[in-house]
């Protein structure tokens, strides 16, 4: 090759180098540059040319592309967050903010600004701003922490490769001894809490581990709508736990007879606590107890659909695609 057509090379050549790193550039540079020589003859060659001249060289060279691009080529990628969590981090990411800033409302709604005196339109601009200054731009520190929680475990996948945890195929619906143990607790834990849903002034002797002062008691007592028309059903609905929960305890197993019948049940409970939650009538005849234990009613709810929704979204029936 001419001298012109060398420095063209070598020009291109030293500016992929220079964006690498140190250790990488000379070796980059002499396969490069060996990789281009044969590919500037191979056209040479095509077009019936002796030898290649500096127009065809240069015409090689930005067919290759930008030295940054070429160099991205050699350099190895610097992944903050691996491909495989990409969609559990923008999952958590939105989840999180969805969480802040539904709290942030309920603190807006249930916590009124002291010393405002705006009303109307004023009013509501005021929490606005309260709303974004307070929850909305502080709560952008959550996708940073994802970020770094999740920068650092693709860090330590990648510099011990031979740590990451290897793949075990799932137990199916045979209980461990240690299930079996979860379930039993449950089945007594199911059975305790009726009781002291029941039977509230027991639930305050044992903790207050003594006489209970009475308007303790006074706060705890429903009230006789409550008793006459949503007890019974509530009582009923958490009761039908205890056999479903000895079912799985003597089968070993969650068959999926169970498992839809634990949904049905969960999916019936949660109307059932909806209804409680959102009537007119009051649950205990205080009504700050009977406010609180509305909230509690609607958080728990939210909780159980939210774990029935991610069952069936991570539920998989391999099945061909509907043609047409």
């Amino acid at each position: 090759m001419n001298t012109d057509v060398q420095t063209l090379i070598n020009a291109y050549v030293a500016d992929v180098a220079r964006l690498l790193p140190r250790r990488q550039r000379n070796d980059v540079a002499f396969e490069l540059q060996a990789l281009l020589q044969e590919e500037l003859q191979a056209k040479a060659d095509e077009a019936g040319l002796d030898a290649p001249d500096s127009h065809l060289a240069l015409q090689l060279l930005r067919a290759f592309g930008r030295p940054e691009d070429v160099a991205a080529r050699y350099r190895p990628t610097l992944t903050v967050i691996a491909p495989e969590d990409g969609h559990a981090f923008v999952r958590a990411t939105a989840i999180g903010l969805g969480v802040i800033w539904l709290l942030g409302l309920l603190k807006l709604v249930l916590v009124p600004a002291v010393g405002s005196d705006a009303a109307g339109v004023g009013a509501f601009l005021q929490a606005l701003a309260a709303w974004w200054g307070g929850t909305v731009l502080p709560s952008l520190i959550w996708p940073g922490l994802l970020v770094v929680g999740y920068g650092l475990a693709n860090w330590s996948r990648q510099r011990r490769p031979a740590q990451a945890k290897a793949w075990m195929p799932p137990r199916g619906d045979e209980l461990s001894p240690l299930d079996r143990a979860g379930v039993a607790m449950g089945v007594v834990g199911t059975l305790a809490g009726t009781f002291a849903l029941v039977n509230p002034p027991w639930l305050l002797a044992l903790v207050w581990g003594g006489p209970v002062p009475a308007p303790a008691y006074q706060a705890l007592a429903y009230s006789e709508a409550f008793v006459s028309s949503m007890a019974p059903w509530l009582l009923l609905l958490v009761l039908l736990n205890v056999p479903l929960l000895a079912a799985v305890g003597v089968t070993g197993r969650r068959t999926p007879l169970l498992r839809r019948l634990d949904t049905v049940l969960s999916l019936l409970t949660c109307v059932a606590m909806l209804w409680t939650a959102l009537q007119a009538t009051p649950v205990f005849q205080q009504p700050a107890t009977d406010q609180s234990f509305k909230l509690a009613l609607l958080v728990l709810t939210a909780i159980t659909l939210w774990q029935l929704a991610a069952r069936w979204w991570r539920h998989v029936r391999p099945q061909p695609d509907a043609v047409g």
